[in-house]
């Protein structure tokens, strides 16, 4: 396991984004460009002291590859720990970076026609590959359906819309509004099957010609989309998603093992080439028991999201409590 690291990066800008949302940039000394250098659709861990304790999110990337700058999109949560702290922040503070890390990537080069579903926040990466892609490749097309609430939650909106003005017959946008009437009455609602397979009918979408799908936003809408879009005769292997938090506390995975069942288990961990060994209890976590021993694994996200943490488990057994972005092959390999 190769550990990632944290590195202290100056805020150079905040811009307001929506009322409850904003975009920081980092300024990247010249030293640390190539550790910074990123694929669209990749995430930063972000990280600082509140109130005594280590606290840790992971907030997409929104800027494109080549920018002068390295942007994250913050919605502010209620009751967010992080999303409250990072909204109180000012140009020059400085915060611990980790190097970009995430699979919810667009390769960039030769030519593509996706298709990007995004909803709320979630169009934080998807504004990142579509204005890379967009950039990147000449003859590219990019094709996106953009939910929210009503006009004033859109996040990016006068970025995505110049995005429009420049690459007019490259880049297709369709906004829908659960709680803003629109125009067009297919276009009210919340983004789901139904919607989608009617966008399908009438033409606005082609589902089978895309090279990939990419879909981020909550996780009851990513698995709409992806039922819809299965049904609808899309490979498995052309859907990508990104899903930022789990609808439901830790569900059983049911795949490849990481947790023992035996009381004060022994663990051996073999982190940059070096070994140590902590005890765990039954049904305790591997990170937590690592944390508790003063192990500093690589982690972000702690809900089994962002494969931050992915590891191989090479001999032992127990049971890996929750899953969303390691794929059959890996587990089939033993990582967890």
């Amino acid at each position: 396991m190769a550990k990632p690291k944290f590195y202290d990066l100056n805020i150079s800008t905040i811009r307001q984004v929506t009322s409850d949302s904003i975009e920081i940039s980092f300024e990247i000394p010249k030293k640390l460009k190539p550790i910074f250098d990123f694929l669209p659709g990749q995430y930063l861990t972000l990280r600082s002291k509140i109130k005594g304790e280590d606290v840790r999110r992971s907030y997409s990337i929104c800027s494109p590859v080549g920018s002068e700058t390295l942007s994250v999109g913050v919605k502010r949560i209620a009751g967010g720990t992080f999303s409250g702290f990072v909204n109180d922040l000012q140009c020059g503070d400085i915060l611990q970076v980790m190097s970009p890390q995430g699979r919810f990537t667009a390769p960039i080069g030769g030519q593509h026609n996706y298709l990007l579903l995004a909803a709320g926040s979630g169009v934080t990466p998807i504004k990142s590959i579509a204005q890379s892609v967009l950039e990147g490749e000449q003859n590219s097309t990019i094709t996106l359906c953009y939910a929210n609430r009503n006009t004033e939650s859109v996040m990016f909106r006068q970025d995505l819309d110049d995005l429009k003005d420049r690459y007019i017959t490259r880049f297709l946008m369709t906004h829908l509004m659960d709680e803003e009437a629109q125009d067009v009455s297919l276009f009210n609602g919340r983004m789901d099957a139904e919607k989608l397979n009617t966008m399908t009918t009438r033409g606005l979408i082609a589902p089978l010609n895309y090279d990939a799908i990419y879909i981020c936003g909550p996780q009851p809408m990513i698995e709409v989309t992806t039922d819809a879009l299965l049904a609808l005769g899309v490979s498995p292997d052309r859907i990508k998603f990104e899903l930022f938090t789990p609808s439901s506390p830790l569900p059983i995975a049911g795949a490849a093992d990481v947790v023992s069942e035996t009381a004060g288990a022994l663990v051996e961990v073999v982190l940059d080439g070096a070994r140590r060994n902590f005890k765990m209890l039954s049904g305790q976590m591997l990170l937590d028991a690592a944390t508790q021993s003063g192990l500093e694994l690589p982690y972000s996200c702690a809900n089994g999201m962002c494969a931050t943490c992915r590891c191989k488990l090479v001999s032992g057994n127990g049971v890996m409590a929750q899953n969303f972005s390691l794929e059959e092959w890996e587990m089939d390999k033993g990582f967890v």
